[in-house]
Parts: structure tokens; C-alpha cells; sequence
């Protein structure tokens, strides 16, 4: 085990996701004038829903956005398909006055800047989520948050993720004045840190060699899963699916049998309710159960990941793909590929 977490050390992913406790300390500092401004500025504008705008991980933490913003504001969100804007120019004029946060870390795909463009054109106010604040969709946004990362160079988003949800995640907090995550956003640097301490490769023997898998999640944890199964196809090729805890048993269950491998990454708050009885349905099948959560609902694991279950619950599960990160890097390395350069993607993906 040593010696992989000494190999991953030295690829770009690894390095730029442990950049990712002192940027996002950085970010709630220097993006805190201008947040208190937009939380403002979206209670006045009092709009009847909030949508979302994404492709790729940037999609992974849209969903993010409409837990936080559904759960914490009391916010219906839905998910603006870029091709409604792109291609059919069928954005609906009730988008007038709504906030449409458009999320990207280049700023710089056609399909999203011109669907927020069809959608700013019909009223909706655009809100863009980037790494660059040079940016074309930055640009044009009307209100534009930068998450801060620094350059990113790995193909597999790391610090730039993480960023983005911190980003959204102090955004809803401005927003529907949270004093209590407030607080806790103040401790991020803190918490990212314990989280690339936390040692995640044991888990690399169990998954070395799989070709199917499933990940999951529940509320704020349900769209970490996603971003985690997207990684591990994207750095090991390994078919990775997400599903939610509560929606596992209706039918992708019956995928799992003795010695298939499960990822579960458990939330901290509600959601926990049914996990550890999901997570021993899973063991009486002899499947092999990886697990982040509380120590009492991932007791019957195969192996239980370490974490921080003593955080706000966000912080905890932006901690969890932090330390996901990890195991992800020395995974790939373990089953011979390149995190930082998978075959066929490139780093700004162009469609229309």
C-alpha cells in the first residue's frame, strides 16, 4: 500500500486535488463580499424555482446544487438540458427572473454558452460557476462566481470539483442565510485536509481487478456517487454506476453477486436512515462492501473507509470525494493507465 500512495504521488491528479483544502480556504475569503451580494440580490428577486445548467462532473455538482438549494432554501430546481438552448432554442419564457447557474470549469464549452444565451435572452438570470473568470460564459454571465483552483492541468477534474462545490455550497448558504454552514465553511481548509489524510487505497485489492460495479449515494452523498463512478470510468475504465441507497433495491440490486464490488458513500444527516440495512442486504449476497459513513451504518462492510463523521453534513460530503480522489489515482496506476491523460477525452469537451 505504501508504495502505491508513494506512485501516486507524483501524477498531476494526485497534486492538483490536494491543492484543493488551501483553494478552497482561499476561495470563502476572497469570494465573500461578492456572495453576500448575490445572496441579496436572489432573495429580492424571490424566483418561483432555480435551474441548473451542466454537462460532465460540472452535472455531478449541479446535483449537488439542487440537494443544497432544495433542502437549505426550500428551492424547486430543475435541470435545463443544454441542448434545449443549444440546439432547439426552445428555452421557455417562464425562465423570465429565474436564476439559471451555469456550471463549468472552462467556461469555454459551446453547447453551454449558448444555451445560458437562449436562456438569458428569455429573462432567466445567468449565474456562471467557473475556474475562468476570463472565460467566455463568464463573460456574458450576469453575475459570475470564480471557484478559485488555479490551473488544472490532469484531464480528470479534481481541485476544480471540489471547488465548485464549495462554491455552491457557500452560495446556498448566502442565499437562504445559513448561519450554521456559514460556520462550518469557515473550517473547510481544515476538513479537505483530514480528508487527503484519510487513506482510501486498502480499497484498491478489492477493485483491482473488477469490471462492474456500483456506487452509491443518498442526498448530498447521491451526487459525490455519480462523480465517483464517472472517475473510475474515466481514469481506470472500470463500469462504474451510480444509484441512491433508497432506489438500489428497485432492480439494479439484482446486478450484484458473490464477490461483485459496492461503493457506498454514506450521508451524515437523514439520508442515513436504511443504509446499514442496504449495506447488509449487500453482504448476505457475498457482495464486497466498501464503505464511508458513520461507524454504525457501515459496520458491516467489508472494509470501512475512514472520514470525519463529527462535520457539517456537506462538509462531510465534500470531504468524501476528497478522499475518493486518492483511491481513485492509485486505482488506475494499480490496473496500468494514466489518471492524468485517459484515452479519447480531452480537457474542454466541444459540442453542440
Amino acid at each position: 500500500m505504501i508504495a502505491i500512495q508513494d506512485e501516486s504521488r507524483a501524477t498531476l491528479m494526485a497534486r492538483e486535488a490536494a491543492e484543493a483544502p488551501e483553494r478552497c480556504a482561499a476561495q470563502i475569503a476572497r469570494n465573500a463580499d461578492l456572495m453576500r451580494g448575490v445572496g441579496a440580490r436572489l432573495r429580492a428577486l424571490a424566483p418561483p424555482f432555480a435551474a441548473t445548467l451542466a454537462r460532465g462532473s460540472s452535472d455531478q455538482a449541479a446535483a449537488f446544487a439542487k440537494v443544497l438549494l432544495e433542502t437549505r432554501a426550500a428551492m424547486p430546481t430543475l435541470s435545463h438540458a443544454p441542448s434545449i438552448g443549444s440546439l432547439y432554442k426552445a428555452t421557455s419564457p417562464r425562465f423570465k427572473d429565474v436564476p439559471l447557474i451555469a456550471i463549468s470549469q472552462s467556461g469555454r464549452s459551446p453547447d453551454l454558452i449558448a444555451a445560458a444565451a437562449d436562456a438569458q435572452r428569455q429573462g432567466a438570470l445567468v449565474v456562471a460557476i467557473v475556474n475562468d473568470a476570463a472565460s467566455p460564459l463568464a463573460q456574458m454571465a450576469d453575475i459570475c462566481i470564480p471557484i478559485h483552483a488555479g490551473p488544472e492541468t490532469s484531464v480528470a477534474a479534481t481541485k476544480s470539483f471540489i471547488g465548485t462545490l464549495v462554491a455552491l455550497a457557500h452560495l446556498v448558504a448566502e442565499w437562504s442565510e445559513d448561519k450554521a454552514l456559514l460556520a462550518a465553511l469557515a473550517s473547510v481548509g481544515d476538513v479537505l485536509e483530514a480528508a487527503v489524510a484519510a487513506d482510501w487505497t486498502g480499497a484498491v485489492p478489492l477493485l483491482k481487478d473488477a469490471g462492474n460495479m456500483l456506487v452509491l449515494g443518498r442526498g448530498l452523498t447521491l451526487p459525490i456517487a455519480g462523480e465517483a463512478a464517472l472517475k473510475f470510468k474515466e481514469t481506470s475504465s472500470l463500469h462504474a454506476e451510480a444509484f441512491s441507497i433508497a432506489e438500489v433495491a428497485h432492480g439494479p440490486m439484482t446486478l450484484i453477486g458473490e464477490g461483485d464490488p459496492v461503493l457506498a458513500l454514506g450521508p451524515i444527516d437523514e439520508a442515513r436512515a436504511g443504509l446499514r440495512e442496504r449495506l447488509e442486504d449487500f453482504r448476505a449476497r457475498g457482495a464486497q462492501v466498501i464503505a464511508a459513513g458513520h461507524p454504525d451504518d457501515v459496520a458491516a462492510a467489508t472494509l470501512a473507509l475512514p472520514g470525519q463523521w463529527d462535520v457539517h453534513p456537506v462538509l462531510g460530503a465534500i470531504a468524501q470525494i476528497q478522499s475518493f480522489y486518492g483511491l481513485a489515482n492509485a486505482l488506475s496506476l494499480a490496473r496500468g493507465r494514466n489518471p492524468d491523460a485517459p484515452p479519447h477525452l480531452a480537457k474542454v469537451t466541444r459540442t453542440l
